[in-house]
C-alpha cells in the first residue's frame, strides 16, 4: 500500500535517499521506533529517585506488570528472559501504535518485520532448549516412544515452522488490514470525523496484537524450558 505522505519518506528524500525510502518506508520507521524506545529508556533511566515523580512512577507500573505478569508463566527461571520479551512487547506496541500518527507507517505492517520479530523468537526458542537440556533437547521432537518417532518427528518440524507463520502473518494482516481500513476511509469520507472511529480502535488492535506476540513468544520459551515427556 502506497501512503500519500510519509514524514521520514520526504526527509530521506532532501538527502538524496529517497529510492531507498520509497522502497523500504518499513526500515525507515523500525529505525524511529528503535529512536523512540532508546529516548523512553533514557527517560525511564534519568533522574531515579527513592520517591519517584510521575515520569518514573508510570515507567515502574509497566516494567513491573510485564515482568510479573511473564513470570507467573515461566516460573522465576525464566525472569532471565525479561529483557527480550519486554523488548519485544515495547517494539510491537509502539510500532502498532505510531501508524495512527499522520505522515507516519507502522513498521509492523510490513511482513519483513513482522517475519523478523517472529524469526528471533523462534530461534531463540531453540536456543533455550539447547541452553537447558543439551543435546537431550531433540527429546522434544521425538515423541515419547522410539517407534512414534518417523510420524512425530516431521509433524514436530511442521509445528515450529508454523510458529514463524503464525506469528508474523497475524500481525502483518491486522496491523495492515487496519491501514487499509484507514486508507479506504480517508479516500471516501475525508481526512477527519469518519476515520476517527477506526483510529480509536486501532489503539486496543495495537495493545492486543502486541500482547498476543508477547505471549506466545512466553509461551515458546516456556515450552523450551519443560522437560520432553
Amino acid at each position: 500500500m502506497e501512503h500519500p505522505y510519509l514524514f521520514f519518506v520526504k526527509l530521506f528524500e532532501l538527502i538524496g535517499l529517497g529510492h531507498f525510502a520509497h522502497a523500504y518506508p518499513h526500515v525507515i520507521y523500525s529505525w524511529v521506533v528503535m529512536l523512540l524506545l532508546v529516548g523512553l529508556g533514557f527517560l525511564a533511566a534519568k533522574g531515579i529517585a527513592m520517591v519517584p515523580n510521575k515520569m518514573q512512577n508510570l515507567f515502574e507500573i509497566v516494567v513491573s506488570g510485564i515482568e510479573d505478569f511473564m513470570v507467573d508463566i515461566t516460573g522465576e527461571e525464566g525472569r532471565w528472559l525479561f529483557p527480550l520479551v519486554a523488548t519485544i512487547f515495547m517494539y510491537i506496541f509502539i510500532g502498532n501504535l505510531i501508524g495512527l500518527v499522520p505522515g507516519f507507517f507502522p513498521p509492523t505492517a510490513s511482513l519483513n518485520t513482522t517475519l523478523s520479530c517472529a524469526l528471533v523468537v523462534v530461534v531463540f526458542t531453540h536456543i533455550i532448549g539447547i541452553k537447558y537440556h543439551g543435546i537431550g533437547y531433540i527429546k522434544h521432537f521425538l515423541g515419547p516412544v522410539w517407534w512414534m518417532v518417523p510420524i512425530i518427528f516431521p509433524i514436530e518440524l511442521i509445528g515450529h515452522i508454523a510458529r514463524i507463520l503464525s506469528l508474523s502473518f497475524r500481525l502483518f494482516g491486522n496491523m495492515m488490514g487496519h491501514e487499509l481500513v484507514l486508507g479506504i476511509l480517508f479516500a471516501l469520507a475525508g481526512a477527519f470525523f469518519a476515520p476517527l472511529p477506526i483510529m480509536a480502535l486501532g489503539i486496543f488492535v495495537a495493545l492486543v496484537q502486541a500482547f498476543v506476540f508477547f505471549l506466545l513468544s512466553i509461551m515458546y520459551f516456556t515450552g523450551a524450558m519443560e522437560h520432553a515427556h
